[in-house]
């Protein structure tokens, strides 16, 4: 009798094998929760990897206060059906207290860093799981498994430690942290073949409805309280879906009749582009956008 392991499996195996090591060697792990399909993938793989037992850890969302709607219904229900521990650090509290200041454009995904940072220390969390991928914008290509932020939080991309054979050293000093990123070895690709194995439900934003939006930049945004056409702009119903989620003043829609699981499948195995490249318009700011950011602390 031949054994055979999907690819999937492969995935499924490592990204678990990666959480159980950091809750053994780890004292106050958090996984980052926005409602979105990676995170929604590190969830169900959390459940895998502690099952029968809850998932022994919080979940926290860094929330700008400028979500889209479907996406805070659903972070909550979800947290709700698995009874977890939410954790909310939030944009606006911290403005309100001085923390950080609001830019004069008054997008918000630049600060979310610092009440990223401040969390982190209220908190003591020493590991925090994040859904990154290598494969969905340049700069998460330089990192590992287990990415060292200094007691800053800060990120330098020429200190990483080796992972040969899958051996991962979560050595670490107090006030130090870690980023942790199971699902670094996977596609878009595969996170919804994944999602359609397992039937995993999401937001309904990334399937193909009908939405008012405003072209800007080569990029179709919603119209909404956060976001309203600027002078020479019209906005129109156009059928789009969200291929990631975010900060709805920073994430573009795409045109899409993609309603399905198995369509946004097709959808994703044919286009050329990143989630992040065609639809985040923090990433274009600069070449080097992400990577500052990250250096700064961010995820």
């Amino acid at each position: 009798m031949t054994l055979r392991v999907s690819h999937l499996d492969e995935l499924e195996a490592e990204s678990i094998f990666v959480m159980r090591e950091v809750v053994a060697e780890f004292e106050r792990p958090v996984l980052l929760f926005s409602g979105g399909k990676d995170s929604v993938v590190m969830l169900r793989l959390a459940e895998k990897a502690f099952t029968p037992a809850r998932i022994p850890f919080p979940v926290m969302h860094v929330d700008t206060g400028h979500n889209f709607r479907e996406v805070l219904e659903y972070r909550d229900a979800r947290v709700t059906a698995l009874g977890l521990s939410l954790i909310v650090a939030s944009v606006p509290e911290a403005i309100d207290a001085g923390l950080v200041r609001e830019p004069a454009d008054g997008t918000r995904n630049r600060i979310q860093t610092p009440v990223l940072l401040s969390a982190v220390e209220k908190y003591r969390f020493d590991a925090l799981f994040g859904g990154a991928r290598r494969d969905e914008e340049k700069a998460r290509a330089k990192e590992r498994m287990y990415s060292f932020r200094d007691e800053f939080g800060q990120w330098d991309p020429k200190n990483q430690r080796p992972e040969l054979w899958a051996l991962y050293n979560g050595r670490h000093h107090a006030g130090e942290s870690i980023r942790v990123f199971p699902l670094s070895n996977w596609t878009e690709l595969d996170v919804w073949h994944y999602i359609a194995r397992e039937r995993l439900p999401l937001p309904s934003i990334y399937f193909a409805h009908e939405r008012e939006v405003v072209e800007r930049n080569g990029m179709w945004y919603a119209v909404n309280e956060f976001l309203r056409p600027r002078p020479g702009e019209s906005s129109r119903l156009r059928r789009v879906r969200y291929r990631t989620v975010g900060d709805a003043t920073q994430t573009a829609a795409v045109l899409s009749d993609a309603d399905s699981v198995e369509k946004v499948i097709d959808e994703v195995a044919s286009t050329r582009i990143t989630e992040r490249g065609a639809t985040r318009g923090d990433d274009r700011v600069s070449e080097a956008a992400m990577e500052d950011r990250k250096r700064e602390g961010y995820f």
